[in-house]
């Protein structure tokens, strides 16, 4: 081979290696200008529980100072879906029967009553065992179960305890639903605050136990004509849901339920019964209030295991009418009263 051919060969090898040293560094600057350049696609995600603060926080009533539900119609900041997903939701705590009672169109797993029945106009009555300060408390520690619970454990405990049935499981759309329109109708108070008006109306404990005996007498007179003189409620004419629900007997909230406490129910019916009654203009004493609902949760109700309920007793709330008790009161005066001297041994 002559030194001229091997001198062109040696050049060719120089030339192919720069060749490829350029096509290289091409590849490398292509590269670096796509990834700089690339904005990869937002997912979608869709919301089942809108979290998002309507618009006025802590909206109040000018006429009563109290909170007042945003509505679903007027919410800006909601998609269709949502809209939907909310009113179907409104539509279960309305008419939970109809969905989810012994003759229910989606599943039979509740005793027939309405969610609306102890929380009224769907949550969101002042004083009416409403929403308001749910999503702006939740999650939260509660001493019932000794554990910190969501909303999902909420509504469940409702299910179980105030419809005595089974409920929805999560994931399901009964379930999203439901929550999704709790924590919609509570998105206008902001987190950790409660709304003035929330839950139930607190009434002033009386010297004496409650006593059943005057409560059946108050009963019949301003609570028979709805709920029946049996208090087993009036159903509608289809069959399917109640116009006035059941207070004791089969079909009523069970042993484990929170309006079983007599302070709850006392508070509650003072502020919204007989039906159509506000806080601002009762019709019940308060005498007759703690009367009538000593009365009712005297009367059968189906029981519930709540063996499990309150882990440490020393934490037992004044008026949970079952032992054992940390406090050295009796189960009697715990479910009557006088609750004054129980709250004031818990306050020490």
């Amino acid at each position: 081979m002559s030194k001229e051919f091997e001198d062109i060969e040696k050049l060719w090898k120089q030339v192919k290696m720069l060749m490829i040293l350029i096509g290289i560094m091409v590849i490398v600057a292509v590269f670096l200008v796509v990834s700089t350049s690339y904005k990869p696609k937002k997912k979608e995600i869709e919301v089942d529980a809108p979290t998002i603060l309507v618009e006025n926080p802590n909206s109040l009533d000018p006429s009563t100072d109290l909170w007042v539900a945003p509505k679903i119609e007027e919410a800006q900041n909601l998609t269709d879906i949502q809209k939907e997903q909310l009113l179907y939701g409104k539509d279960l705590i309305s008419n939970t029967s109809k969905y989810l009672g012994p003759k229910g169109s989606v599943a039979n797993i509740t005793n027939g009553m309405n969610c609306q029945n102890c929380h009224l106009d769907a949550g969101t009555k002042p004083y009416g065992n409403n929403y308001g300060a749910v999503f702006s408390t939740y999650p939260k520690y509660r001493a019932r179960s000794g554990a910190v619970e969501d909303i999902y454990k909420r509504v469940a405990d409702c299910f179980e305890r105030s419809l005595n049935g089974t409920a929805p499981v999560k994931g399901t759309k009964e379930m999203e639903a439901i929550v999704a329109y709790i924590n919609f109708t509570g998105s206008n108070v902001e987190k950790g605050k409660k709304a003035k008006g929330s839950g139930i109306y607190e009434l002033k404990f009386l010297d004496r136990p409650a006593d059943p005996s005057k409560g059946k007498i108050a009963y019949l007179a301003k609570c028979q004509s709805c709920h029946q003189a049996n208090g087993e409620g009036l159903l509608n004419d289809d069959k399917i849901s109640y116009q006035y629900p059941p207070l004791w007997g089969k079909n009523a909230y069970n042993s484990g339920a929170g309006l079983y406490r007599v302070s709850r129910f006392a508070g509650y019916i003072k502020a919204n019964m007989p039906f159509g009654v506000t806080y601002k203009e009762p019709q019940l004493t308060d005498e007759e209030a703690w009367d009538i609902a000593a009365y009712v949760n005297n009367m059968p109700h189906p029981g519930k295991d709540i063996s499990k309920d309150w882990p440490k007793i020393e934490e037992k709330t004044f008026d949970h009418p079952f032992g054992p008790f940390a406090d050295g009161f009796t189960e009697e005066q715990h479910k009557f009263g006088p609750f004054g001297p129980i709250k004031k041994a818990k306050s020490k």
